[in-house]
């Protein structure tokens, strides 16, 4: 992989507005489009639509809903790829919805596997069953949301010997992460990085949501060796990374891991 081109990848730390997709789209749309030409991967927030919440009766939308209609128009007038969680309903249950949104109207999609008892979550959501690794300008990609990324099996980087490459290239996280518990955010983004050979970038809110819970973003990009090279406040901001891919491939070859890792099977 070290003859890939380097991978910009913006990550945009918001503010989400409390139950309103009109006023998020705005906000989020304007911090989106002064990224036009200058990045190829643009990272929202976990639920970047309603804030992360059990009401989902009123927030929820369908795949054909005004909210991923904006998101394919966005990513299209971008050019670049976005991506970020939204309630999903799909029949008489509602999902926890990553979207992959390309600029050409595609998009790949990957529900919530592990979601947050602590907060009622699995008592209003159906969880999914299928970890996705997408394709970005020949980067291997592997998006989860939040409460993942407690659950090292489910992220873990194999090595596939006989295809001669990895699972992915780039771990991400997408989440709504209160700031009690921001020193286990910070550190399992680290240790995913170092465990996975691979480089993981976090992003978070910042603010108060509706049940007033502070977050205290801490959005960053960790290199393989859990080395941040970019590391957000608590403040709204956005930033766009390079990601080097021959330096990964060289530390992969120097520091082989993954030839001693234990083989395993996910049981659904």
């Amino acid at each position: 992989m070290s003859a890939l081109k380097p991978l910009r990848v913006s990550l945009v730390q918001g503010a989400t507005r409390w139950h309103d997709a009109a006023a998020n789209r705005e906000y989020y749309g304007a911090k989106v489009r002064a990224l036009a030409g200058t990045t190829d991967l643009v990272v929202l927030p976990e639920t970047f639509l309603s804030g992360f919440t059990n009401e989902t009766r009123g927030n929820a939308e369908s795949m054909d809903g005004e909210g991923l209609a904006w998101l394919r128009a966005l990513a299209r007038e971008v050019g670049a790829v976005v991506t970020g969680s939204l309630v999903v309903r799909e029949g008489d249950r509602c999902v926890n919805r990553l979207v992959w949104m390309r600029p050409d109207g595609t998009h790949a999609q990957y529900d919530k596997r592990h979601l947050f008892r602590m907060a009622g979550e699995h008592e209003r959501y159906a969880g999914g069953s299928e970890r996705i690794v997408v394709e970005l300008n020949g980067w291997r990609i592997c998006p989860l949301v939040c409460y993942d990324l407690r659950f090292p099996v489910w992220s873990r980087n194999r090595y596939d010997r006989a295809a001669q490459h990895f699972d992915y290239d780039l771990l991400v996280v997408v989440a709504n992460w209160p700031s009690a518990r921001r020193h286990p955010w910070r550190t399992l983004l680290a240790a995913r990085a170092i465990e996975n050979l691979s480089y993981c970038v976090g992003v978070n809110r910042v603010g108060y949501d509706g049940n007033d819970l502070h977050y205290a973003g801490d959005s960053v990009v960790h290199d393989f060796l859990g080395q941040p090279l970019v590391e957000l406040g608590a403040q709204e901001q956005v930033v766009t990374v390079s990601l080097d891919a021959a330096t990964l491939a060289a530390h992969r070859e120097r520091f082989p891991v993954w030839m001693d890792a234990d083989e395993f099977t996910i049981a659904n």
